[in-house]
């Protein structure tokens, strides 16, 4: 409908009414000085946005025809890096400087530990996560393969008791590394007590310990001598371990423990982007909600298992009791930060006044950041946010210095049309485009009042990797494309440039997602390197994952390791640079291509499938081996830039992809039957809306701006609701 305002727009109903009925009153702002001055920032920023990706596909262009012309030259990475510098797509590197964001939360600033990452559009799955600042280790355990699934210790309906005891087993252990006592171990304590400020533990003949670092043991809940739960505190997170002699675990344990509770998510990344199937207003709208309902404090959502109704709502703070009887209060969900979408779509929210569609990410700025105020003005709610005044945006898919620098005024208008104070909205830059990564310093310098997170993510870094190179021959297989030297410089390049930066005490330097959820074992054994290389968050696919991963902060102190960085030399621009090609020897025989295209194609139809179909824009999808993988568009963009890339490099043909494709759709089908809202692929896979948009992912890959998945996902959902 058309609003008679100072800019007239087209708005959508049900965003007009939602903005109007159900925020703005809660913020008194007035409505047509909201909508006014949101016109006037589309206005000045539109524009700006829409030059942002002209100078992508310029840039591209270039970097195209460069490949091009010296296909047939052995490649000198002196002239490539010269030729980058000369179109400004490497910049020059400025003067040292430290960043100085100030109001940041404790779990950015000084907290090391996971990090979630959820759909925001999925109200189950985000209270999940707001509440898995907090999770039962015995749980954790028990449910997955940490404890071996062996004869005799598998899980079954009922309560397993030999596992249950190695479960118990593990935790003690756990508690003896964190936690140790000056003597002894904690699987002989009978019982705890707390002697003025000191923890006790004893043993069965009498005697007792206390702690090997006294300072550890921080509050209680009960009474000294019997206490119900004792706290305790190690780099920085805590661990509850509650008693109960009646309990179903307590009155079977020789100290009487019902669980170990964990402080595992700190933070969680309540996602507007690559996790979530918003593609009209009436999805839009949905995110805004919840998003609203988890600032609010109220969001709850209801659901049936097994017959029974559950409804989950946010939880409470924690409240202890110090030894010396002051109140310990500790924060009972993840600090919450939003990530926005990126700057190249658009929404139908809004029209400007020639009728095109608005950048979503502009009104991502403005709503979140709207909704988001409502929790600085709420100093005593039982359920708020930040305590130190601050907004948290994380923006993914920035490409270099000049993006980050319009993302900062945008930052900056917002505040001024919200009337909050300079630098309220803080910033997270995601270091996943090869453009940001090369001039991550200088994103950093622009943005040094306002980021609170850089990060790694190897999967959509890749796809950028593929699609900036994709004229310059053909890319290893996927699995060796990890083992390439650029990879391990990248991953060193962002934690070198962010000490060099100054980012600990302001900001989280992070590493991506384990993307096997139910591989727990191998979780534990492989995520470990993430602390142990300087970050001090990395992402999680579940709050049974963030259990589990938070041991590992209890083993490594991250502080203590970024301070041993600091010294070594910065890893090597050359390297990153380097492009993971294959040499003309490499020998791919026509059983490795097809298995390199199976694997690829499955995994793209069995995302693609659900996204279209379904609307889920994050899941457990089945691999072709069938482990479960988490998959969202970051996963299909390097998917289908890879087939896109041999296809232009003549390593299969088009026929083959389609063949295989075919076969795979099949493989895919089968692996879904019997789920509610599946709508087969095979046999007539010319009708299926799912299959034609993977196959346009895959041949028309190359001209997709930078290799983006999202323009023929939001095309094809489009198409699938409307049918």
């Amino acid at each position: 409908m058309n609003i008679p305002l100072e800019n007239s727009c087209l708005i959508n109903d049900e965003f007009f009414q939602f903005i109007n009925d159900e925020v703005l009153p809660l913020t008194g702002l007035p409505q047509a000085k909201f909508w006014n001055d949101l016109y006037r920032l589309i206005d000045e920023f539109m524009p700006v946005n829409r030059e942002l990706l002209t100078k992508r596909d310029h840039l591209q262009k270039r970097i195209d025809d460069w490949h091009k012309a010296h296909r047939n030259q052995a490649f000198n990475a002196d002239a490539y890096k010269s030729f980058l510098q000369e179109i400004g797509y490497l910049l020059p590197e400025g003067d040292s400087f430290q960043v100085g964001t100030e109001h940041v939360d404790s779990e950015i600033t000084t907290i090391a530990g996971p990090q979630l990452v959820v759909p925001l559009k999925n109200a189950r799955f985000a209270l999940n996560a707001a509440n898995a600042r907090w999770g039962s280790l015995y749980d954790a355990l028990y449910g997955s393969d940490v404890i071996p699934q062996t004869e005799g210790l598998k899980p079954c309906k009922r309560y397993n008791p030999a596992r249950g005891n190695h479960v118990i087993q593990y935790a003690r252990e756990f508690l003896d590394e964190a936690f140790p006592l000056a003597r002894g171990s904690h699987q002989d304590v009978t019982s705890y007590v707390v002697y003025y400020h000191h923890l006790l533990a004893f043993f069965p003949d009498g005697t007792e310990s206390g702690l090997k670092r006294p300072g550890q043991f921080v509050a209680l809940c009960g009474h000294k001598d019997d206490p119900e739960s004792i706290l305790l505190k190690n780099n920085g997170m805590h661990v509850e371990i509650q008693f109960d002699r009646n309990g179903s675990n307590g009155s079977h344990d020789l100290a009487n423990i019902q669980d170990v509770l964990i402080e595992a998510a700190v933070t969680t990344i309540m996602d507007c982007e690559d996790s979530v199937t918003a593609v009209d207003a009436e999805d839009k709208v949905e995110v805004y909600r919840n998003w609203l309902g988890l600032i609010r404090g109220d969001l709850k959502s209801t659901f049936d298992k097994g017959g029974v109704t559950y409804t989950r709502r946010m939880n409470r703070d924690r409240f202890y009791t110090c030894a010396d009887g002051d109140e310990y209060r500790l924060h009972g969900r993840s600090l919450l930060l939003n990530r926005n979408v990126g700057h190249l779509m658009e929404s139908d929210l809004m029209r400007d006044k020639q009728g095109n569609f608005v950048p979503e990410g502009i009104l991502d700025t403005v709503i979140t950041s709207l909704i988001s105020s409502l929790d600085l003005q709420r100093e005593n709610a039982s359920i708020r946010n930040s305590r130190s005044g601050s907004i948290y945006i994380v923006k993914p898919k920035m490409h270099g210095p000049e993006e980050v620098a319009f993302t900062c005024r945008l930052f900056a208008c917002t505040e001024t049309m919200l009337g909050l104070e300079e630098n309220t909205i803080k910033l997270g830059i995601m270091d996943e485009e090869r453009r940001t990564t090369v001039n991550l310093k200088e994103c950093l310098r622009i943005a040094k009042e306002r980021v609170v997170f850089i990060n790694t993510g190897f999967l959509d870094r890749t796809g950028d990797e593929i699609h900036t190179s994709m004229q310059a021959g053909a890319f290893f297989p996927k699995a060796q494309i990890k083992d390439q030297p650029w990879i391990k410089a990248y991953e060193n390049w962002n934690v070198d440039i962010g000490l060099e930066c100054g980012l600990p005490g302001h900001a989280q330097i992070g590493k991506g997602m384990w993307p096997m959820p139910d591989e727990m074992n191998q979780m534990m054994m492989s995520k470990i390197d993430h602390p142990q290389a300087g970050a001090n968050t990395a992402w999680v696919p579940s709050p049974t994952a963030a259990v589990l991963h938070a041991m590992h902060y209890h083993k490594i102190n991250v502080r203590d390791v970024q301070g041993e960085l600091r010294d070594r030399p910065r890893a090597s621009l050359d390297d990153i640079l380097s492009i993971p090609l294959m040499p003309k020897a490499y020998e791919l025989n026509t059983q490795d291509i097809e298995q390199e295209l199976e694997n690829n194609i499955q995994g793209i139809l069995g995302y693609v499938v659900r996204w279209v179909e379904m609307g889920v824009g994050c899941s457990k999808v089945p691999d072709i081996n069938n482990i479960g993988l988490m998959e969202d568009r970051a996963t299909l963009r390097i998917s289908s830039q890879h087939i896109a890339n041999w296809l232009c490099h003549g390593i299969c043909t088009q026929v083959q992809v389609e063949n295989v494709m075919v076969r795979m759709a099949a493989v895919v089908d089968k692996q879904n039957e019997g789920i509610s809202g599946y709508r087969n692929m095979t046999p007539d896979t010319g009708h299926s809306l799912a299959f034609q948009a993977a196959r346009d992912l895959i041949f028309l890959g190359i001209d997709q701006p930078n290799g983006y998945t999202e323009p023929l996902l939001h095309e094809y959902r489009l198409q699938a609701k409307r049918r």
